[in-house]
């Protein structure tokens, strides 16, 4: 089924949008959210949540791109469960590797500005990323937004995996020099 007869299926209230859904993006979601959370029942529990989610903004939004509109869902709703879960002192997955290979390129002081910067930092990312090559950009993308293992990336790419580390190395050098000129770093 194409993805805006899948969102007219939201508008109109169908129940049958959400098994449409899980058909051509559950393990899609299900994916981004094991990378984030670090395991099967946290995932699955997410990507419920983030049908939910979707029945209830779809109504308001008509998502141009689904895979994005479920994929970006999805990614919150892991993050803050890995979040959650972190704060027992439990967790895992990719999250924490991911946002230590960037902290170097990346720093945020904690204080009223942080969400002007945060905002301001977003939009240069955007910018940065819209530079690369584009296997580059998927390379990027998979290990810093949908936080996917480097094993993972190798697979898809079909590059090496000591390729794709030397390339994330390069790009994270890059990215350090971008931010320094824009005054963000």
């Amino acid at each position: 089924m194409e993805d805006r007869e899948i969102v007219e299926l939201y508008w109109q209230r169908s129940q049958s949008a959400i098994p449409e859904t899980e058909t051509k993006y559950g393990t899609y979601c299900r994916s981004i959210s094991k990378n984030i959370c670090g395991n099967y029942e946290d995932a699955e529990e997410c990507v419920n949540d983030t049908y939910f989610k979707a029945w209830n903004l779809m109504p308001d939004k008509r998502p141009a791109l689904l895979s994005v509109f479920l994929g970006g869902i999805v990614r919150n709703i892991s993050i803050y469960r890995f979040r959650t879960n972190t704060r027992k002192k439990r967790g895992g997955g990719e999250m924490p590797a991911a946002i230590e290979e960037l902290a170097e390129c990346i720093s945020s002081p904690q204080n009223v500005e942080r969400e002007v910067e945060e905002a301001e930092l977003k939009r240069e990312l955007r910018r940065f990323v819209n530079t690369l090559k584009k296997d580059e950009q998927t390379v990027f993308i998979c290990r810093y937004y949908y936080l996917a293992p480097i094993s993972r990336i190798a697979e898809k790419t079909g590059f090496s995996q000591s390729k794709i580390k030397s390339m994330l190395s390069r790009i994270r050098s890059r990215l350090r020099v971008f931010l320094k000129e824009e005054g963000l770093c």
